[in-house]
């Protein structure tokens, strides 16, 4: 299935398509933006012609890979599109526009052509990059979901808090226990931060009764008065969506 890549900005929106083989990327067209809603109605338009669901959108983060307002904007429509039924995925293009304009500038192109084409080379540039490092996975480390369960509060096993801090075993298996003394295994996939906060991710290593076989459990890592980790549920949508990227963004680099 093709991917339509999205490089947003607050007047125009550039748009590229995958070709069928998913191996190139080729520029489709400039939106010049009228508001959020129908800007989205367009993307669905273009969508509906190359008979995908899969929207990748540029997301221009600052060179520390914080989130400015930019950043936050491209967010804003790839919701919207994902309550319009696509399946959104993001793609880090830092530099892309001034790589873009550059390319331009060596061509000689006048300026008022370069303010039509940029961003949709830009979106051209994005795709390809993405597609270059593998493109579309279905996900990455065995198709996994994103979960929240009930505890709201775990914490290792006396087993495990033997062990050094979080050195885990040769099969990365983790045995955390909740508030009410129920010890489970998890598969230990990836530690992270973000925004100043540390993240776990798991896998169950066993079934468990609110989390399916092929579902991501992320916790966020946090210290109590002794200073001893404990692993909290994330009550936020929003930081757990974004701890989520973040897992997708470092192993599909990892697969790569």
């Amino acid at each position: 299935m093709r991917v339509i890549c999205l490089d947003v900005g607050e007047k125009r929106i550039g748009v590229a398509v995958s070709d069928p083989l998913d191996l190139t990327a080729q520029g489709v067209e400039t939106i010049f933006c009228k508001g959020r809603r129908q800007d989205a109605a367009r993307v669905l338009e273009l969508c509906d012609r190359y008979e995908t669901r899969r929207v990748l959108c540029g997301l221009p983060l600052n060179m520390d890979g914080s989130s400015g307002f930019q950043a936050e904007r491209a967010r804003r429509m790839g919701e919207l599109l994902a309550s319009m039924g696509c399946e959104v995925r993001y793609q880090d293009e830092r530099l892309t526009t001034k790589l873009a304009t550059g390319v331009l500038l060596e061509a000689d192109v006048r300026r008022a052509k370069r303010k039509e084409v940029v961003d949709k080379l830009a979106a051209t540039c994005i795709l390809q990059t993405f597609l270059d490092a593998g493109g579309w996975k279905d996900a990455p480390s065995g198709n996994h979901k994103k979960s929240l369960f009930q505890s709201e509060v775990w914490h290792m096993s006396e087993k495990e808090f033997e062990k050094q801090d979080m050195e885990l075993d040769a099969e990365n298996i983790v045995e955390l226990v909740d508030d009410d003394g129920n010890e489970v295994r998890f598969e230990h996939l990836m530690t992270l931060e973000h925004k100043g906060k540390v993240y776990i991710c798991l896998a169950p290593a066993e079934p468990m009764e609110d989390v399916e076989e092929d579902e991501l459990v992320i916790m966020r890592i946090e210290q109590d008065e002794d200073g001893n980790d404990f692993y909290t549920t994330i009550e936020s949508e929003e930081e757990l969506n974004e701890a989520f990227e973040k897992y997708l963004e470092i192993a599909e680099a990892d697969e790569d």
